[in-house]
C-alpha cells in the first residue's frame, strides 16, 4: 500500500491568496485541510480536488477557540507537514467610526485565532522535529495605518510574531516563514469597505497567484520572510527609514474614504 500524501493545512482558503496557497500545495503533492469562515470553502475544495488531492473543507470562524478546535478536529491524528495560516480580515474607515464588534473581529481573526492555531499545530510539529509554517503578514505591518489603524497594527503583530517564533524554533526542524504582500487583487478591499479609497480602487495590485507562489517557494526553502512585488520591497525599505508620522500621513492619502475620487 502506498504511503499517504503529506498533509497541508491552509486557512482563509476560499479565495485570493489563501486559495492560491492551497493550490500550490495540491500541485506539489500534498493533501489538504482547508478552512474559511464562509460556505464558499466547499466550492474551493471541489476545485482543489481536481488536482488529485484529497481535500477536507472546514467552514469555521477562526477568530476564537471554537473555530480553531473545529479545524484541529478535522485534522485528527494525521501529522501536519505544512501549516499556512493565512486567515485574516481587514477594516477600513476611521477608528472611532468603526463598530466595536468589527474591531474585535479583526483582532480576534488576525491575532487571536492565528496564535491559537499555530500553538496547537506547532507543538506537534516540534515534537516530531519537522514541519513548515507560513504566516501571512503584510507590508502594512511596517507602517501606522491611518484609516486602517487596527488592521495594520494586527499585521505588525503577525510580522513580529513570525520572526520571534522562527528564532525560538531554530534547530528544531520546524521553520517559520512570513509572507508580506502589499495590495493584492483579492476580495480584501471589498470586504473591508475600502473600494472608495485610492488603495482599494485605483492603485495597481499584485496578482494573488504570484504572491502565493512566492510565499510557498520561500516556505519550502525555509526562508525567513518574503516581500512580494518590486514596488512593495521599495515601500518596505522606506518604511524602516521614514518617521512614523510621515508614514501615517502617506497611508492616509491611500486609505482615507473618498480618496479614490481625488
Amino acid at each position: 500500500m502506498a504511503d499517504p500524501r503529506p498533509l497541508a493545512v491552509v486557512t482563509g482558503a476560499s479565495s485570493g491568496i489563501g486559495y492560491e496557497l492551497a493550490r500550490c500545495c495540491a500541485e506539489d503533492g500534498f493533501d489538504l485541510v482547508v478552512a474559511a469562515d464562509e460556505a464558499a470553502i466547499a466550492k474551493a475544495a471541489e476545485r482543489l480536488r481536481a488536482l488529485d488531492a484529497s481535500v477536507t473543507a472546514v467552514e469555521a470562524d477562526l477568530s476564537g477557540p471554537d473555530g480553531v478546535e473545529r479545524l484541529v478536529a478535522a485534522v485528527g491524528e494525521r501529522p501536519v507537514e505544512l501549516l499556512l495560516a493565512n486567515a485574516g480580515r481587514g477594516l477600513g474607515h476611521a477608528f472611532l467610526d468603526q463598530q466595536v464588534g468589527d474591531i474585535r473581529r479583526v483582532i480576534d481573526t488576525n491575532i487571536t485565532g492565528t496564535v491559537l492555531l499555530v500553538h496547537r499545530i506547532g507543538r506537534a510539529m516540534r515534537q516530531r522535529g519537522r514541519g513548515r509554517i507560513l504566516l501571512t503578514g503584510s507590508i502594512a505591518g511596517f507602517m501606522p495605518g491611518s484609516f486602517q489603524a487596527v488592521y495594520n497594527a494586527s499585521k505588525a503583530f503577525v510580522d513580529s510574531f513570525a520572526w520571534a517564533l522562527r528564532n525560538e524554533l531554530k534547530d528544531t526542524g520546524v521553520t517559520v516563514t512570513c509572507l508580506m504582500p502589499g495590495p493584492t487583487d483579492t476580495r480584501f478591499f471589498e470586504r473591508a469597505d475600502m473600494l472608495d479609497t485610492r488603495v482599494g480602487g485605483e492603485m495597481d495590485k499584485d496578482d494573488a497567484r504570484m504572491v502565493a507562489r512566492k510565499g510557498y517557494a520561500a516556505m519550502m526553502k525555509g526562508e525567513d520572510g518574503v516581500v512580494t512585488g518590486f514596488s512593495n520591497k521599495i515601500q518596505a525599505a522606506m518604511a524602516h527609514m521614514a518617521p512614523a508620522g510621515t508614514l501615517a500621513e502617506q497611508h492616509r492619502k491611500m486609505a482615507e474614504p473618498g480618496s479614490a475620487d481625488g
